[in-house]
């Protein structure tokens, strides 16, 4: 059996709109801290990260922590929503939510960031077992896994999520077949019901 901590990263500062760059605030760089005090007892073997610098801030000091060289995985990236940056994103959202196939030029559907980030997930479960693993992901990417598990997680259950930065969603697996699903506040060990 497989436990993966996926870690949606802490706090950005929104006023960088280039989304691969876009660091933490002072808060998230705090936050960050706190999610690292967290997992320290969870004897983590693997971390993977989105490529994107505030996914891979918010785990960095648990890396250095357990010493563990950060694995940046392209397809684990937040959804691409255009080349412009967007002043209604609940709008948009919650029509990506209602069509998977929606996407605005230049954009991605949540049906195609679903299937990049089910084949990662799937390529690092089917080559590992037995492990406690860190994947460092975002709001959006990290709803369509855990909606490809469980369907009843749907625009309601991810409204109730976005503004939440950092959280940590685990999940065990038994080989790519999710065996139970947690969702856990950034600031204790209470599980969030998201249904």
């Amino acid at each position: 059996m497989n436990k993966i901590y996926f870690v949606r990263h802490a706090k950005p500062d929104f006023s960088v709109h280039d989304d691969l760059t876009r660091p933490l605030t002072d808060k998230g760089i705090i936050d960050s801290k706190n999610i690292c005090e967290f997992l320290k007892e969870k004897s983590i073997n693997k971390i993977y990260s989105s490529p994107y610098k505030r996914a891979i801030d918010t785990i960095k000091e648990l890396a250095q922590n357990f010493n563990i060289k950060i694995e940046v995985v392209d397809d684990f990236r937040e959804r691409k929503i255009s080349n412009i940056w967007i002043e209604d994103f609940n709008k948009f959202s919650k029509s990506q939510w209602e069509n998977f196939e929606y996407e605005l030029n230049d954009g991605e559907s949540l049906n195609e960031v679903q299937s990049r980030n089910i084949k990662a997930l799937h390529k690092i479960l089917n080559e590992n077992s037995n492990q406690n693993m860190v994947i460092g992901t975002h709001g959006t990417a990290l709803s369509t896994i855990i909606n490809y598990y469980d369907k009843t997680f749907d625009y309601l259950s991810f409204t109730k999520i976005k503004d939440i930065m950092p959280f940590i969603v685990c999940m065990e697996f038994e080989k790519t077949n999710v065996l139970n699903i947690d969702y856990i506040l950034e600031d204790s060990d209470s599980i969030l019901s998201l249904n």
